[in-house]
């Protein structure tokens, strides 16, 4: 639910002054700026319904209309279509890079207005990824310098399935204007005005890309350990896998997270082959304090979930949970209470983090 305006030397830069808008049009498949693209195919499980279709859906809708196919031919005509979206992405993007395009965030107007922010907010493409060439689009929430201290910590905010870096807009800056933070959120590959497909494989790349700019260009003192990973739901998988990867990381909160994409489904592990997102076997490797937030009434991902990944942390890494008694899946920061409590919870962990760590 947002747009990228591209701006060269201080003037905007529409469709009719790219030079690949022939080529965007190509096919009939042309990658729109202002969709908020909430493709679903990046999970088998844990999805949450999206109400915003991508041209590629559209597309689809069109065809299905006409005749009647197979369900396989459908989805590799569909993979195709995908495909052809990023190679044109990719392409528009990696041509912005050469002519110093910058990016100014436009939000939907539907969206609720946040309240006044003293930082600013910077929209950035961040890559090309050197094997998939895929850029990331990335909103930066940075405090003004005046309130910038030793220990002022950024958060990678990992999303959760049916949003983006829009729909997030409003909450973002009340985490940044609460918690005195930076706050960078991103859309994965095949999101909104990232580049690419969406994929499990490509998640990983995604926020290996976000966590290495967040450390040189973000993150205070250039020190890993003001960098918080957060991850929503689908965000989890990510989060965990970085976490995992990164020893000297400050800190991990996991918010209604999944142990895995196929045990939501099942808790059989007959297809544990085709399983994606191991949560729970990567938060058993983790180096940095965990908080896990869950709702008592997730309908979508059982809390038993959350306790599992809770239960998983190195006793002297957990920190209190959060289970929040009345609330579900995505409702969880509903209404002005629980806001209140979120904030004061995340304040919590947050000032316990360069503390010696502390058992439960």
């Amino acid at each position: 639910m947002y747009k990228f305006e591209r701006y060269v030397d201080g003037k905007l830069v529409g469709q009719e002054d790219d030079e690949n808008a022939n080529n965007e049009s190509e096919n009939g498949v042309t990658p729109s700026s202002t969709n908020s693209s909430k493709n679903n195919n990046i999970h088998k499980s844990g999805q949450e319904p999206s109400t915003t279709k991508t041209t590629v859906e559209i597309v689809d809708d069109s065809r299905n209309n006409h005749e009647a196919k197979d369900p396989a031919v459908l989805l590799t005509e569909k993979a195709m279509r995908l495909r052809k979206v990023a190679k044109v992405k990719n392409a528009r993007d990696a041509k912005d890079a050469e002519r110093g395009v910058q990016y100014k965030f436009i939000p939907d107007p539907r969206l609720a207005q946040p309240p006044r922010f003293s930082g600013h907010v910077d929209a950035v493409k961040i890559g090309p990824h050197p094997k998939t060439k895929n850029y990331v689009a990335a909103l930066i929430y940075r405090q003004d310098e005046s309130k910038l201290t030793d220990n002022t910590k950024t958060i990678i905010y990992s999303h959760g399935n049916a949003t983006d870096v829009g729909a997030m807009y409003f909450m973002q800056v009340l985490i940044a204007k609460g918690l005195k933070c930076n706050v960078v959120s991103y859309d994965y590959s095949g999101y909104g005005e990232s580049g690419g497909v969406p994929l499990e494989e490509n998640t990983y790349r995604d926020i290996e890309m976000v966590y290495d700019y967040v450390l040189e260009n973000v993150a205070q003192g250039k020190e890993e350990r003001n960098i918080i990973v957060y991850g929503q739901s689908v965000g989890s998988g990510p989060s965990c896998y970085i976490a995992c990867k990164r020893p000297d990381v400050g800190g991990l909160i996991l918010h209604s997270p999944f142990m895995s994409g196929m045990r939501v489904l099942t808790s059989s592990r007959a297809l544990a082959c085709l399983d994606i997102f191991p949560n729970i076997n990567r938060i058993k490797k983790v180096q940095c304090p965990v908080m896990v937030i869950h709702g008592l009434l997730d309908e979508e991902v059982h809390f038993s979930h959350g306790k599992s990944l809770h239960d998983a942390v190195p006793d002297d890494l957990k920190r209190e949970p959060w289970w929040v008694k009345d609330r579900g899946h995505n409702d969880i920061t509903d209404g002005r209470s629980k806001v209140l409590e979120y904030m004061q919870r995340l304040k919590i962990f947050f000032d316990g983090l360069d503390e010696p760590n502390q058992t439960e």
